[in-house]
């Protein structure tokens, strides 16, 4: 019903209770959740979807279960699975605009590396503020860099549940990156 009342103009209707009609004729797949070691979307996308469908994967950790489902869909391009950095991404570009005093639009050439949680690296050492020169600060990836790491935790501790709007945010900006490219 959330997406639905998105009023999103690509949705044409959100079925959950059907793989069959679920997965058929999608142009991106996006699976939120992650059920490891059992029957699920992976199979699914090889059994029902065309080849060239863009596969987004957002359940923890993305990165193994991205290649999970990937592997579990081998006729499906593996260059079309894709898991969420954006997520990340847009955490450490906040409080890079924190530090700086800039609106987000300013900040360029965040890099995620790793998995998720404590094992991912955001790297800020390419980063530009765009009314500034190249960010040489090294302090930075070192003193708040896990504040980037563990920020869906704290979310769930202040919050008493899981981040819905980052979470709806990041995928958009994934999937206008598939899309369009990237600046």
């Amino acid at each position: 019903m959330e997406q639905q009342d998105c009023a999103l103009p690509l949705l044409k209707d959100v079925i959950r209770t059907n793989q069959e009609v679920a997965f058929k004729h999608l142009d991106v797949a996006i699976l939120l959740g992650s059920v490891p070691r059992r029957k699920g979307p992976g199979a699914a996308l090889e059994k029902y979807d065309k080849k060239f469908i863009k596969v987004i994967v957002m359940g923890n950790p993305a990165n193994t279960n991205c290649l999970t489902a990937s592997n579990l869909a081998p006729s499906v391009f593996k260059e079309n699975f894709s898991c969420l950095p954006c997520l990340g991404h847009n955490k450490t570009k906040t409080q890079i605009t924190l530090k700086h005093g800039v609106t987000a639009d300013n900040v360029k050439n965040i890099v995620i590396w790793g998995n998720h949680f404590l094992t991912q690296y955001p790297d800020s050492n390419q980063a530009k503020v765009v009314v500034f020169e190249a960010l040489k600060d090294d302090s930075w990836p070192q003193g708040e860099f896990t504040t980037v790491q563990q920020h869906g935790a704290a979310v769930i501790e202040a919050r008493k549940s899981s981040r819905a709007m980052p979470t709806a945010r990041a995928i958009s900006n994934h999937i206008r990156g598939v899309w369009l490219g990237t600046p």
